[in-house]
């Protein structure tokens, strides 16, 4: 992350010759820097990341100019020249890091690069983890439930196939349309300032439903009736006249009889067969 801004620092310094040169103390090294990119690390665990590391991490909060008040000023930056420093992070990174290899003697851009850098990137990561956490927070609040979210969530629920039904023919009974609601009510977090409303407009909706499909069925039941009616009153009016008596006897002489009952027997014969229509016709009523 901090990689890219290296080849900045190399320009801005002429390094120590490595033959004469202490060790360079990287405990001091990364005291200076984190007075510049650690501010209130105590209490904002992303502060190196915020400071000197990606604006996408956020703004760091308002406050402390410095790491404590009381601490010593050996191997930080002072506190005056915080006042003029960078408020981007990349430049901050090389503003602190031009700062602390003039006060910490014989380091180099590798020290700072493989001293500090882990630490940015931990930073980082507490700062997105925190990031994350505020925006969940942020739509936990903004995102709060509707009546109609509310009534979508408790509608599915209760018109499942396994509590009223699509069309409240399992819910007919009012304890149990009662007994259901309950159920879905209850797993509807969040709606209960809602609940009392939308049971009222989803009884209503089940009332409507139910008595929609007991008219239907009356619909029914009342065309088989007329049917009936019509067919009985159609039977009647050929028994008055032997209609179907005397198309059975035409229809019998014609195909099975020689002369087309030409003889007396034969006429005798097709009304014997046919003798079941009279029959019937003493049987409706």
């Amino acid at each position: 992350m901090i990689k890219k801004f290296a080849f900045f620092i190399m320009g801005l310094m002429v390094l120590p010759t490595v033959a004469v040169a202490a060790p360079c103390s990287r405990i001091n090294l990364t005291k200076c820097l984190d007075s510049a990119c650690a501010i209130n690390l105590s209490s904002n665990p992303g502060a190196r990341c915020q400071y000197c590391g990606t604006a996408d991490a956020g703004t760091p909060a308002a406050g402390l100019k410095s790491i404590s008040a009381g601490a010593s000023s050996k191997n930080t930056i002072s506190a005056k020249e915080l006042k003029t420093a960078p408020t981007d992070p990349g430049e901050r990174y090389v503003w602190a890091t031009k700062k602390c290899l003039d006060i910490v003697q014989n380091c180099t851009t590798d020290d700072v690069e493989e001293a500090y850098d882990p630490l940015i990137e931990k930073s980082c990561t507490a700062a997105g983890i925190s990031s994350d956490m505020a925006r969940l927070s942020k739509k936990a609040t903004t995102n709060k439930k509707t009546k109609t979210s509310c009534s979508d969530e408790i509608s599915v629920c209760l018109t499942a196939a396994d509590k009223c039904d699509t069309n409240y023919s399992k819910c007919a009974d009012e304890s149990a349309f009662n007994n259901f609601f309950a159920s879905c009510s209850a797993k509807a977090t969040g709606c209960t300032s809602f609940v009392a409303n939308i049971r009222t407009e989803l009884d209503t909706a089940r009332k409507s439903s139910v008595s929609g499909a007991s008219k239907n069925i009356d619909n029914i039941v009342a065309a088989h009736k007329a049917e009936r009616e019509n067919k009985v009153a159609s039977i009647k009016n050929n028994c008055k006249s032997n209609a179907n008596f005397n198309t059975c006897v035409k229809t019998v002489c014609k195909n099975n009889t020689a002369n087309n009952c030409g003889t007396a027997t034969e006429k005798t014969i097709a009304n014997s067969l046919c003798e079941f229509h009279k029959t019937a016709c003493t049987k409706v009523k």
